[in-house]
């Protein structure tokens, strides 16, 4: 069912600890155990399953339970032992698994929506289940009731959620790109503020609560940094995946985020650097280094007997500028762009070598990653992907 790895330590690279198998379906979400050497996973297949490493170095289920429907998500809190499964049917069911983790007993069911859930969270502080799904709805429950205390209604089905205990703000992630803050009483919620930024659907979310900063990774690849408690409106924008972002999370003592993508990449970035947003966009009708007309642009096409060109832009100024213009490519760091962009040819002149250094590693983890998990305490990470398997991995080289 597994198959431990046997890497090279020396590597200054994620370290392949184990692969968990026998899986019949994907891996909508699976967690680490702090202080047990335990994996508890939920799948398509309809399947809870606590892994428990054995003597042999292996994982091998200690809890193979069975749902009425396939299980899309799960949160687990090790203080209290409580898990809270998501599922197709819009279900949330709630078990407490026993100290050595050999066994699941189920402690409540909420009906919490019509459509498959997307995303629970335990909220131990308050007592509270919060969960979203593709009906549509943004619900929370009082877990020591069960009774529903609130709902927010979104526009589009939610794909991303992370809540901040001290302020009562719930990160809402959805499909449209947008990311909305609300704030939760009891038994209320009001809207705070909408975040737009991205062009493709909210794939992923990680809150910062120390630094107040909150990152967003979306299916148009690129990942957001908010800056929530700086109160200046910054958001850096992040280029790093060649596929859509599933899976984020932030180390605060080394400032150091971790992202995962359906391309399989494992992209460390540090974050402890100057970063600078990504400048505007300019709009002109002609090329603003050498002046020639874009191909819309009928009237001075018309008057310089001009072909017009194609519009192009400076990924590091933001001007308009033609194919000529802007012959070079380059990578800018600090700008969140680990890939080489168009940049026109004087910003090209005037980016240094030191400006070109890396501000992240990336790593394969041969896998299309569905999601991650990272466990800080030990530095380890786990990717659940489209190939039916979980990987373990030992992030302490690359994260340090």
């Amino acid at each position: 069912m597994t198959a431990e790895i046997h890497p090279r330590p020396q590597a200054r690279t994620p370290v392949l600890l184990s692969k968990i198998e026998a899986f019949q379906d994907i891996v909508n979400t699976a967690v680490i155990v702090p202080k047990e050497d335990g994996v508890i996973s939920v799948s398509e297949d309809r399947t809870v399953r606590v892994w428990l490493k054995r003597d042999s170095g292996q994982y091998w289920p200690s809890v193979y339970h069975t749902m009425p429907a396939p299980c899309s998500c799960m949160s687990f809190n090790p203080e209290t032992r409580r898990l809270s499964v998501g599922m197709d049917n819009g279900a949330i069911s709630e078990f407490i698994v026993s100290e050595d983790y050999n066994k699941l007993t189920p402690a409540r069911t909420y009906q919490a929506h019509q459509g498959r859930v997307t995303v629970v969270l335990f909220v131990l502080e308050m007592e509270w289940i919060l969960s979203t799904a593709q009906d549509k709805t943004f619900t929370w429950h009082c877990s020591e009731s069960g009774q529903q205390l609130g709902s927010h209604r979104t526009t589009a089905w939610v794909s991303g959620l992370q809540f901040d205990v001290e302020t009562r703000h719930a990160f809402v992630g959805d499909q449209s790109g947008q990311v909305t803050i609300l704030k939760l009483e009891q038994d209320t919620c009001s809207l705070v503020t909408t975040l737009k930024g991205h062009t493709g659907s909210v794939t992923a979310l990680c809150w910062d609560p120390v630094q107040r900063v909150l990152f967003s990774g979306s299916s148009d690849h690129s990942i957001i940094m908010w800056d929530i408690g700086g109160q200046k409106g910054t958001a850096i924008e992040l280029q790093g995946h060649r596929e859509k972002v599933q899976g984020l999370c932030y180390a605060p003592h080394t400032r150091q985020l971790i992202s995962c993508g359906a391309d399989g990449g494992i992209v460390v970035w540090n974050m402890d650097v100057t970063r600078e947003e990504t400048p505007e966009w300019l709009d002109s009708d002609s090329c603003q280094k050498c002046e020639q007309p874009f191909f819309w642009n009928f009237k001075q096409m018309w008057d310089s007997k001009k072909i017009g060109l194609r519009q192009h832009h400076c990924r590091k100024c933001g001007q308009a500028v033609c194919g000529k213009c802007s012959s070079k490519r380059s990578t800018i760091p600090l700008m969140g762009f680990e890939f080489e962009v168009r940049v026109c040819d004087s910003c090209h002149e005037s980016i240094t070598d030191e400006e070109r250094a890396p501000t992240a590693t990336f790593h394969d983890s041969k896998h299309s990653i569905v999601y991650m998990h990272y466990e800080p305490t030990r530095g380890y990470l786990l990717t659940s992907g489209s190939d039916k398997v979980i990987k373990l991995w030992d992030m302490t080289p690359v994260v340090s």
